[in-house]
């Protein structure tokens, strides 16, 4: 077995180890909420959500939608307590990971701590590429991207690369991506018009991934 598999292997060993429990999360139900203590992450098993925060107006604004293999609640380690809320878009299943727990296994073993970093890691890259999109690409761009980003996201994770099933509405990913949920729906009827995608309801179908790509990188090899 590879070096590196065999590390993998044995950070899910760790992981195992620590495991609290599985907590199940119904839809529209909050897994955690602004303001509320922090004791652990949170490794989505099975599942949609989206976490987002109150702004200051009272409107709700969606941060990011989360899926099987992402783990989620670093946003409390700071304060110790959570600063957005995390909501199930469809009945879902946590692994719940201590915190405490979690950075004594770190400290004992390199290669958690390597992990861990290696997330934290994708978190940050990921919060850089939401601030680019919001901005500075025009609404067309915005959500090719966020197709290309998901599309990636679920194909890492086994799933096909150009089929995508949108658990999260038109309306959540208009308030993600900072636009209006006409123009959501404006712009993906461009791109069915184009021949880049099919819709049917939730349902989408890749059909040019090349020139969905070239939609928000002009630069793109045709």
């Amino acid at each position: 077995m590879p070096i590196a598999e065999q590390q993998s292997d044995d950070v899910l060993e760790h992981f195992g180890e620590i495991v609290d429990a599985r907590r199940k999360v119904k839809r529209k139900e909050p897994l955690f909420l602004n303001g509320d203590q922090f004791t652990a992450l949170y490794a989505v098993r099975t599942g949609v959500l989206k976490t987002q925060i109150t702004t200051s107006d009272g409107r709700a604004q969606v941060t990011g939608f989360q899926i099987a293999g992402d783990i989620v609640g670093f946003d409390g380690i700071a304060s110790q307590r959570h600063a957005c809320s995390a909501i199930a878009l469809e009945d879902s299943e946590v692994c719940l990971l201590p915190f405490d727990r979690l950075e004594q296994l770190s400290r004992k073993s390199p290669a958690v701590q390597h992990y861990i970093y290696q997330i934290l890691g994708r978190e940050i890259v990921r919060e850089h590429l939401a601030m680019l999109t919001l901005g500075s690409m025009l609404a067309e761009e915005r959500v090719a991207t966020f197709l290309i980003d998901l599309a990636e996201r679920l194909h890492a994770r086994g799933f096909s690369r150009f089929e995508l099933v949108l658990r999260m509405t038109r309306e959540e990913i208009g308030s993600y991506l900072g636009i209006k949920l006409e123009t959501v729906s404006r712009t993906l009827t461009k791109f069915v018009e184009e021949g880049l995608i099919n819709v049917r309801q939730r349902h989408i179908l890749i059909l040019d991934p090349a020139g969905l790509e070239r939609v928000y990188n002009p630069q793109a090899i045709r």
